[in-house]
């Protein structure tokens, strides 16, 4: 959740020098790559109809969209306001979990989604100076409630990719989950990122930048996806929401040191919330309950 954190900056980074779609694309095409080996006939005709199903579901949502709405949000609004908005996705999980799974939180997850969530509530009301993207023009200002709303968006997507997560990974190896979901991504991806590719000013890119994508695509698609997988098979998706928590502490982080956004004292404070939930999920109580499920490698 920390990469994923950080890769919210970098995206802020990247869509400022060429178009979301060839960033989006990029992402998927280096991913495929990565996983290629995965790719295997006799293996992917085992995956039965119905999990092909979740596959697609967790894709359309946790990467398709979730990637889309994400970049586009983070062009208009700042990466310190994204990384605010991400906060409420453990009660987005919580909220689901309990719906779908079943499953009843604990005192100790309740307590440290409320410090997550009263951390969202201190950010959203000390962030007028840090929400970069306003300025004195009705344009701009809509432009950054747009953003808000694109990322508000990405959280939902990413809500539903933790429930399918939780149940499909019980089921399939973690590494061929993150195959095959980013095989079916860069086949939605690419119609849009085609016309992206060719609006790029290849001229214009630093090497710096290529290796910002390779690191977003590889962070991003693989590196941060398969730990996900791998650890969610060991926690309630309740819980695992919770740790979803680093992803605004990242994004802020990111936001302060590489793109002079300012943070304030009370969006320190915010942040201190935020990681003492995870803590709180972290350090292990008599009645800490786990779902654990056997290994698959």
């Amino acid at each position: 959740m920390t990469i994923v954190g950080t890769n919210v900056g970098i995206g802020k980074t990247m869509v400022a020098v060429m178009p979301v779609a060839a960033f989006a694309l990029w992402r998927f095409v280096i991913a495929i790559v990565a996983l290629s080996p995965r790719y295997r006939p006799s293996v992917m005709r085992r995956v039965t109809r119905r999990q092909w199903g979740h596959l697609f579901v967790q894709t359309f949502f946790g990467t398709f969209l979730f990637t889309l709405l994400i970049l586009f949000g983070v062009r208009m609004t700042t990466a310190t306001a994204a990384g605010v908005i991400t906060a409420t996705l453990p009660a987005c999980v919580a909220l689901l979990s309990w719906a779908v799974l079943r499953e009843h939180p604990s005192r100790r997850t309740l307590v440290s989604i409320g410090l997550a969530i009263a951390g969202v509530a201190l950010l959203n009301v000390s962030r007028g100076d840090s929400h970069g993207a306003t300025s004195a023009t009705f344009d701009a200002a809509a432009n950054a409630w747009l953003g808000n709303a694109l990322v508000l968006g990405a959280v939902f997507c990413e809500a539903i990719y933790v429930i399918v997560s939780k149940r499909l990974s019980a089921e399939l190896p973690a590494i061929d989950i993150c195959a095959y979901t980013h095989l079916i991504g860069g086949a939605l991806m690419l119609p849009f990122g085609i016309a992206g590719l060719m609006a790029v000013d290849y001229a214009a890119l630093m090497p710096g930048h290529w290796a910002l994508i390779v690191w977003y695509g590889l962070a991003a698609s693989v590196f941060s996806f398969f730990l996900w997988m791998r650890g969610i098979r060991h926690v309630s998706a309740q819980l695992a929401g919770v740790f979803t928590a680093m992803v605004p502490v990242a994004a802020t982080a990111y936001g302060v040191i590489f793109l002079d956004e300012r943070l304030s004292i009370a969006q320190g404070g915010a942040l201190a919330l935020t990681v003492a939930g995870i803590v709180l999920a972290a350090v292990p109580g008599a009645g800490s309950r786990k779902t654990l499920l056997p290994a698959r490698d």
